[in-house]
């Protein structure tokens, strides 16, 4: 069913535009199937009797999986609409967490794992629904309310995966998502009304427009300055549990509360995108951003190198990499969003793909750089450097609009 674009919202009316509740479930569901059940890694490494490493893998190729999904995710709900991608993704979701709460092998558990990552429909799909409402700056705002009110998540679900892995092991935490994926299923087909009302004319033709989005230095300096910034987070995801657990000793439930960290400054963040981008512009919020992130790391690598790092520093510092992180992808995403408005889907697909897949490069290395002997530094490294590309690759689209003359 079509909405009226501009109609006053009314929650669980699909005629209407979908309630930001709505939205922020729909970003919110997928950041907790990625990590709620980080602090259960130990015991489901213990469980499935194999390695830290190959356990790790079930973040990398989670992340993996989200990055290629993307890339068909995002044409398909430009031709078929947002509505029933939506739809098809959550249910392939809800089987997937069915079968890894069964899976009788670390082999089957991952291949579940990887179906798992169709819940990211609704990140992607929240966003372009964003993008077909408003422009491009007040989209930044709105993706940054939405965004602001997910951050609740991955601040909250760790901490409950710790408490619910030791009251009643680490399948709690796939019930938990068995469960949001029916409830989001349902939300998605009460107050979910199709958005997308320029469908593209076919699947072929939109694969022929991926050059528009390929050639254009603007979709590239957003995408990048997006992966780098998103490239610290999910490193710190891949790296994290193994540095509380081995590292520090932190039992479940402590590694949980500590490990939402990035989590209070990514709210703040995704607060001051939402009250200042369509005032400052989302350059200048993107820049900032990347500055607070590698800033921060470096405090904290200066700290651990004169001796005075430990558990807190180490997890309190990273609120840096969420404030950044806030600031960031909220502005960059609607940047990429905006550079061809008639490609949203396609462009939030391609752009998350790039994001998720180069996180996912960096949760697999991380996880294979850290030892109890390096403690954190591999870590903190490699969050510092592509902090430093993230700037560069926004003062890439700075420089540009400047020798073009553009406001």
């Amino acid at each position: 069913m079509l909405m009226t674009r501009f109609a006053p919202v009314r929650f669980l009316d699909r005629t209407t535009p979908p309630h930001i509740f709505t939205l922020i479930v729909l970003a919110g569901t997928p950041a907790m199937a990625m990590n709620m059940f980080l602090p259960s890694l130990p015991k489901m490494t213990a469980h499935f009797d194999t390695d830290y490493g190959i356990m790790q893998l079930s973040v990398a190729l989670f992340l993996a999986a989200n990055a290629a999904m993307q890339l068909v995710i995002g044409p398909l709900s430009d031709r078929f609409g947002r509505r029933p991608v939506l739809i098809w993704g959550m249910v392939l979701f809800i089987l997937a967490t069915a079968g890894c709460l069964f899976a009788p092998n670390v082999e089957l558990f991952l291949a579940f794992r990887v179906l798992q990552a169709a819940v990211v429909v609704g990140l992607v799909l929240s966003r372009a629904v964003v993008r077909d409402m408003f422009s491009q700056d007040k989209a930044a705002a709105m993706i940054g309310y939405v965004t602001m009110g997910m951050a609740v998540v991955p601040m909250l679900t760790p901490m409950l995966g710790g408490v619910l892995d030791e009251a009643f092991g680490w399948k709690a935490n796939f019930w938990v998502f068995f469960a949001a994926g029916i409830a989001t299923l349902w939300l998605i087909l009460a107050d979910l009304g199709e958005t997308n009302t320029a469908r593209a004319q076919s699947l072929g033709a939109q694969m022929r427009d991926y050059p528009e989005l390929l050639s254009s230095p603007r979709f590239w300096g957003y995408a990048l300055a997006a992966a780098f910034s998103s490239g610290a987070f999910f490193s710190y995801l891949g790296g994290a549990p193994f540095i509380g657990s081995a590292v520090f000793g932190l039992n479940p439930t402590l590694l949980g509360l500590l490990f939402g960290a990035p989590s209070v400054g990514y709210a703040i963040g995704n607060y001051l995108t939402a009250r200042y981008s369509v005032r400052l512009g989302i350059n200048r919020m993107i820049i900032a951003g990347s500055l607070v992130c590698a800033g921060g790391m470096m405090v904290s690598l200066l700290l651990f190198v004169v001796g005075l790092g430990n558990a807190w520093t180490f997890f309190g510092f990273m609120t840096f990499v969420g404030f950044g992180n806030g600031m960031i992808l909220p502005n960059s995403i609607a940047g990429t969003l905006s550079v061809r408005p008639h490609l949203a889907g396609t462009a939030s697909g391609l752009g998350g793909s790039l994001m998720i897949g180069g996180g996912a490069a960096l949760s697999a290395l991380a996880g294979a750089l850290l030892t109890v002997e390096t403690g954190p530094y591999p870590l903190l490294w490699i969050q510092i450097i592509v902090s430093l590309l993230g700037v560069a690759a926004i003062w890439m689209v700075i420089a540009r609009e400047r020798r073009l003359g553009i406001a």
